[in-house]
């Protein structure tokens, strides 16, 4: 028996599943083929578990791990959770000197990774205790994760684990370089279930998760299919890999950002096919990113008749919902608040607005993470007083519909990917040729938003590219540069005036 059953604890969610489940499909890892049953993966995490405690790691330590969607990740998930050994998920899509300051600052003293990402970790500096290799031959000093599972005893892990216990850091992206860091709890990750609800989730479901599973978004799906004890495809996201996965598991419902959609309509419209190739789908959740209209008619259209979408914050998790039967009565909404959420909308001296009036949103949920790792300033300006300050602007109707009006905070979002433009900026007036610079988001209809950086000065474009490839992860990379020598617009108190910069960029 689980020693931690009977709490609102990670582990517990797979142990319930692998004894009512036991032979029921769980992770269908479309990398690898390889199918997993909640009892595989219910032994498998106890395995890795006794492991890294035979290691000499113990609760409270922090391993980080770099690995993609594929079912050792959902091992690492639920085994550091019943250890709880605090876990490091890293974006692959961060430079190697980016993870390896994540590594560094987090504390972590071990490591798991992905054979594919061998290059990127031999460019890690930050010392480490364990180094466990999934596939591939181990290096030097490494061990073998299929070995290490397999000297380690199936039994559950002698830890006793509680609900206000951290289970991992999620990174949220920051503007100077490193992302903000918070701990999200036991209990943060077990308090799903109004999400799914909300899509209507059931038994009958077959999800696949094409979300990174480094991220909040794609832990949360994760869970959500083993809480219902349905099968989930992993996959990384390729648009023809999607449909053809979709075809042939008969996936109903899984979480997309608008430019995964619109890439897979691209797709499918090459192939000349409709949404008679996907018989079983019965609605996609969209998050990441504002659904452009045209992206969520072609969908409804051609992929999935019924569209769902949520709204949160990384720091807070989802806090509305919007079914397709709430954007008949609320058109433009993005939904009500889920079950246990609150949402207030407030002016800039914090007092609540009446229904229609645009302010800051703030939330708050048993999803809410309570702070910022080591980073007092941070978490002062976000959490007060018991609300998450979202730095998002919008309005409450008179029903508690919520719409967003924009943000407040400087920040793209393309493709999914948070994009602080002060990182940018900084890392552009380093380069040669570089006077002075703003970055901005243009609307993309693929993109959402493209990042566009205008530059005053004599760089060369190229030499723009290469010198922010060496510094930023590919998705912070200006997919655009236009070089000018007017000064840029500024308020009389030196801020520049970007909104200017967007409405005579748009369409050019």
């Amino acid at each position: 028996m689980q020693r931690s059953i009977g709490k609102m604890v990670v582990g517990a969610m797979l142990a319930h599943a692998a004894i009512h489940s036991p032979d029921a499909p769980a992770t269908i890892c479309a990398g690898t083929g390889r199918t997993f049953s909640f009892g595989d993966l219910d032994a498998r995490a106890n395995r890795l578990a006794n492991a890294l405690a035979a290691q000499g790691f113990r609760k409270g330590d922090v391993v980080a791990f770099l690995v993609s969607n594929r079912a050792e990740i959902v091992e690492l998930y639920f085994a550091l959770a019943r250890a709880g050994i605090v876990g490091v998920p890293l974006n692959y899509r961060l430079a190697a000197p980016e993870m390896d300051a994540l590594i560094a600052a987090m504390g972590a003293t071990g490591l798991v990774y992905e054979d594919r990402f061998a290059p990127e970790v031999a460019r890690f500096a930050t010392p480490r205790r364990l180094t466990v290799r999934i596939d591939g031959a181990p290096g030097p000093g490494e061990i073998g994760y299929e070995p290490l599972l397999d000297a380690a005893p199936a039994t559950p892990p002698a830890v006793e684990i509680e609900e206000d216990d951290p289970q991992y850091f999620n990174l949220t992206s920051g503007t100077t370089g490193l992302p903000k860091a918070y701990l999200l709890t036991q209990y943060n990750n077990v308090t799903l279930d109004p999400m799914f609800r909300a899509f209507d989730l059931s038994r009958h479901d077959v999800t696949m998760t094409v979300f990174p599973a480094f991220g909040r978004v794609g832990f949360a799906w994760i869970a959500a299919a083993i809480l219902h004890r349905i099968p989930n495809v992993l996959a990384n996201f390729e648009a023809g890999a999607a449909l053809d996965l979709i075809a042939r598991h008969g996936v109903t419902i899984l979480n997309l950002v608008p430019t995964m959609a619109a890439m897979m309509l691209a797709e499918q419209e090459k192939r000349g096919a409709g949404t008679a190739d996907l018989p079983s789908l019965r609605g996609i959740v969209f998050a990441g990113a504002i659904l452009p209209e045209p992206i969520r008619a072609a969908t409804e259209a051609r992929l999935c008749g019924r569209v769902y979408e949520y709204y949160g914050m990384q720091e807070t998790g989802a806090l509305v919902a919007s079914t397709p039967e709430d954007r008949a009565r609320a058109p433009g909404s993005v939904g009500r608040p889920l079950l246990f959420s609150e949402l207030r909308v407030v002016d800039e001296a914090g007092r609540d607005l009446p229904p229609g009036e645009t302010g800051e949103i703030l939330g708050r949920s048993p999803g809410a993470a309570s702070g910022y790792f080591q980073n007092a300033e941070k978490t002062t300006e976000t959490f007060r007083d018991g609300w998450v300050h979202t730095g998002d602007l919008g309005a409450l109707d008179a029903d508690g519909y919520l719409f967003i009006h924009g943000r407040r905070k400087d920040m793209i979002v393309t493709g999914g990917q948070n994009v602080h433009a002060a990182e940018v900026e900084e890392t552009l007036l380093r380069a040669e040729g570089v006077e002075d610079c703003a970055v901005f988001g243009l609307p993309d209809p693929l993109w959402g938003e493209s990042v566009t950086a205008l530059i005053i000065g004599t760089a060369a474009p190229a030499a723009l590219d290469a010198h922010c490839r060496a510094a930023l992860a590919g998705f912070k990379v200006p997919k655009r540069f236009i070089l000018e020598q007017d000064p840029l617009p500024r308020t009389p108190t030196g801020k520049v005036q970007k909104f200017l910069l967007v409405e005579r960029f748009s369409g050019a």
